[in-house]
């Protein structure tokens, strides 16, 4: 990995761009869109990952002195059945693949860019005590635009388990990546995993170094990636390097690579070839192959070219240190496994037992990746697995992305209501700054005053004589109605930017290193309800829309031909927009029923609660759609009314949509004027 001078990352960025500096505590809404539409490329502030070093360090230290559930224990109602130490690794592992349970349609890629973002800030805050590798592959993935795939059911608001189960074993390198730069294969990538193997191999003395943090800080196995079946023109090594291959920490022990014909060779074995080879054989190609003998052809046999080396090899196997064998083909059905010795205890900080590493295994496959397309797999290690799992990330991603999009429409929202109250000839009376300076809710005093500002209306509109004393409710109540949309959405930011910046993990390390506290804040009350109340706002901002299209078709309102049809008088002109913006608004009265409402028992009673956040943001999605379609519907309609008057109104938001929107007032199908409307959405919200 390179690091470049500044120190904000430890991998190179394979996709220039703009950055957004991920540091635990101030990534913003824009920011995650960006970064989950590719806009922006994340780097990892300095501080904030050594940060997370301390708080891995924490972990440790106190996992030595005491149990800490879902490490030292089983989770949920298992929650009392102790883990042995010997097998917490292989515990982690168990829980991961137990709750990769998820199920329904692969969500788009958009949200799990999302979600990838959050999870690496949120482990920067510094309170899960995961190894700060997997905030270098969460990072990594999103500059080689890679991600899980990640099923749309499973969390319920206690944390999004199933989806960064499944994104934790792609870390891991147990399921395949998918994105940018990959081949397009027929059959998928499928890895297994084997537990932790039970003894490791004595780390050989290194040298003290300096840079105690760094080295600490990233455990990830330094591996080829496998391509077509083969490890190409790379070393397996621990303490050099060749094409494709990181070296390992400064610091850390060197790695000893195992390749066998699918017999799993004991801990400590460099390289052994076929079945029934003798524990410490250097290379075997076949049954009785001499030690150190290299036998092309055969199951098990290494041919090709690149090398494989045994550095850092235990005593006993039969191979001097950096002996090169033909290597990169693995065929026969042959297992590629990789174990990384102990690693060693921060200075003053002992830890009384060694850490284990997960080994997972890859059987031969005819495609995958190619070297440098994907992030270096992780090993997974004591307590990293709740440790991630403990968020609600995903559901945090969607809320966000629902409150972008959604924010962009309500500011559309001026433009359009401002074209319509023009094409009704509706009073300025209602958007008058003293009206709200009485009444002060931000919001209606921002809706009536964007009105004004796009209109060129002053403050203290002056009466007009002959006009109508008041107007229907979709131009007279629109500044109180939109204004609490605006209120919503602005309080549903606000929450979404606290959670995506702050530790929600269970148990929750201490800052300061003293204690681990075991709570409940990965509870998403706070984000369930915050959507749920956007959500109602943004119905009742979508109702009055559907009023106003309803009025533009209104003769006694225009002075227009009903429908503002062109054509003879049974024209049916806009009488179908009604229909569509009503279809799309019964979605929307759907997606407002309060997700927080519902129930659920959970893990034998023991979680008898949950905020279903997750599913109050996928409705937050669909809203934000469907109302983008109420919308359109209005912005054609107050379009062609506005052509069909004489002048034309000197507004900008009018300029913009008539040289956009198709014209012709003759009946013909509305669908693709629908569609252009909705597609200038985001320009007159920039107006």
């Amino acid at each position: 990995m390179d690091t470049p001078a500044d120190g904000t990352a430890r991998v190179s960025p394979h996709h220039e761009g703009p950055r957004v500096v991920l540091n635990g505590n101030a990534l913003t809404v824009g920011e995650l869109i960006a970064l989950a539409d590719g806009a922006a490329v994340p780097s990892v502030a300095p501080e904030a990952r050594e940060r997370a070093v301390r708080s891995w360090r924490t972990a440790q230290r106190l996992a030595a002195a005491g149990r800490l559930y879902g490490r030292g224990t089983g989770v949920g109602a298992q929650r009392s059945v102790a883990v042995d130490e010997d097998d917490e690794v292989a515990h982690g592992l168990r829980l991961l693949r137990s709750h990769a349970g998820g199920a329904g349609d692969l969500l788009p890629v958009r949200q799990v860019r999302a979600m990838l973002a959050i999870r690496a800030n949120q482990l920067l805050a510094g309170g899960s005590g995961i190894q700060p590798a997997f905030v270098d592959a969460l990072t990594e993935a999103l500059r080689l635009r890679v991600h899980p795939a990640v099923n749309e059911y499973g969390g319920v608001g206690t944390g999004d388990l199933t989806a960064l189960a499944q994104t934790a074993l792609t870390l891991l390198g147990e399921r395949p990546w998918a994105g940018e730069g990959l081949e397009d294969t027929a059959d998928p990538l499928e890895l297994t995993a084997v537990p932790a193997v039970p003894e490791m191999a004595a780390a050989p003395a290194r040298p003290e170094v300096s840079e105690a943090p760094a080295a600490l800080a990233e455990p990830a196995v330094p591996v080829a990636a496998i391509a077509a079946g083969e490890v190409d023109g790379g070393a397996v090594a621990g303490g050099g390097s060749d094409e494709g291959v990181t070296d390992g920490p400064v610091g850390q022990a060197p790695v000893v690579a195992d390749v066998s014909t699918g017999i799993g060779a004991p801990t400590g074995t460099a390289l052994q070839g076929g079945p029934g080879a003798p524990t410490g054989t250097a290379l075997q190609g076949g049954p009785g192959a001499p030690a150190g003998t290299a036998v092309p052809g055969g199951p098990g046999a290494l041919t090709g070219t690149g090398a494989l080396t045994d550095s850092g090899a235990p005593a006993g196997s039969g191979a001097p240190a950096d002996t090169a064998v033909p290597a990169a083909r693995i065929t026969g059905g042959a297992q590629l496994s990789f174990v990384r010795a102990p690693l060693p205890a921060p200075p003053s900080e002992p830890v009384t037992r060694p850490e284990r590493a997960c080994v997972v295994s890859a059987p031969g496959r005819s495609r995958a990746p190619l070297p440098g397309r994907v992030p270096v797999p992780v090993v997974l290690r004591a307590g990293d697995a709740l440790a991630l799992l403990s968020s609600n990330a995903l559901a945090l991603a969607q809320a966000a992305l629902a409150q972008g999009e959604a924010g962009m429409l309500l500011r559309a929202t001026h433009a359009v209501a401002a074209l319509s109250l023009v094409a009704v000839s509706g009073s300025p009376e209602a958007y008058a700054a003293p009206v709200h300076a009485l009444r002060p809710y931000p919001g209606a005093a921002h809706a009536a005053g964007e009105v004004r500002r796009l209109l060129g209306l002053p403050g203290r509109p002056p009466p007009r004589p002959g006009g109508r004393v008041q107007d229907p409710f979709g131009f007279r109540a629109f500044p109180q109605v939109h204004g609490c949309a605006l209120d919503a959405s602005e309080r549903l930011r606000e929450i979404v930017e606290v959670e995506i910046n702050c530790p929600s993990e269970n148990p929750l390390m201490d800052p300061d290193g003293a204690a681990a506290y075991h709570h409940g804040g990965f509870f998403a009350a706070p984000l369930g309800l915050a959507l749920d109340a956007a959500g109602l706002a943004l119905l009742q901002t979508a109702q009055l829309s559907a009023a106003r299209l309803t009025a533009l078709g209104d003769p006694g309102l225009t002075g227009l031909p009903a429908f503002l049809g062109g054509g003879p008088a049974s024209s049916s002109g806009a009488m179908i927009l009604e229909y569509t913006a009503n279809s799309a608004l019964a979605e929307l009265r759907s997606c407002a029923t309060p997700a927080s409402a519902g129930h659920a028992v959970l893990s034998r009673g023991l979680e008898e609660a949950a905020s279903f956040a997750g599913q109050a943001a996928r409705q937050a999605l669909r809203a934000a759609n469907a109302y983008s379609v109420v919308l359109a519907c209005e912005l054609v309609a107050a379009v062609r009314a506005l052509r069909m008057l004489p002048g034309s109104p000197p507004v900008a938001a009018f300029a913009v949509a008539a040289a956009a929107l198709p014209a012709g007032t003759d009946d013909r199908p509305l669908t693709d004027d629908v569609t252009a409307a909705t597609e200038l959405l985001p320009l007159l919200a920039r107006l």
